[in-house]
């Protein structure tokens, strides 16, 4: 097993390009394995979906939604923990999450150190911890 092999797999889910360029990069430097995806559906085709451990996944995208997403995985059998980000400050888009999905929630732009908390969070509460 290689060192990236044992880092935990964070999957990005993004169709702003920027953020599936720069976040995977953080990412790395906090220690983690990344892959990034433009769209559910092409996350959904990909074999990260029983690789990943955590999705930070926008909630509007072109397509299936991050709350749409959510439900597929759900529906398959697949509880991941999953952090969103929108860049939509606009309460509404929230009020569409689930409520412990709506309180993970980080406005874009968010600060490295906002999403490493969430991230520490989420995977320690999936490791029941």
């Amino acid at each position: 097993m290689t060192i990236a092999a044992a880092r935990p797999l964070v999957t990005v889910i993004d169709d702003d390009q920027s953020v599936r360029e720069s976040l995977p990069d953080l990412l790395r430097a906090f220690g983690y394995s990344a892959r990034a995806f433009s769209s559910a559906e092409q996350f959904l085709a990909s074999d990260c979906v029983g690789e990943s451990r955590c999705l930070i996944l926008d909630v509007v995208m072109p397509g299936m939604s991050g709350p749409d997403l959510a439900q597929e995985l759900i529906a398959r059998g697949i509880n991941l923990p999953i952090i969103y980000i929108t860049a939509d400050v606009d309460e509404a888009v929230r009020a569409h999450l689930p409520e412990p999905e709506a309180r993970r929630c980080l406005i874009k732009p968010f600060g490295d150190t906002a999403l490493l908390d969430a991230l520490k969070r989420e995977l320690q509460n999936e490791s029941g911890e």
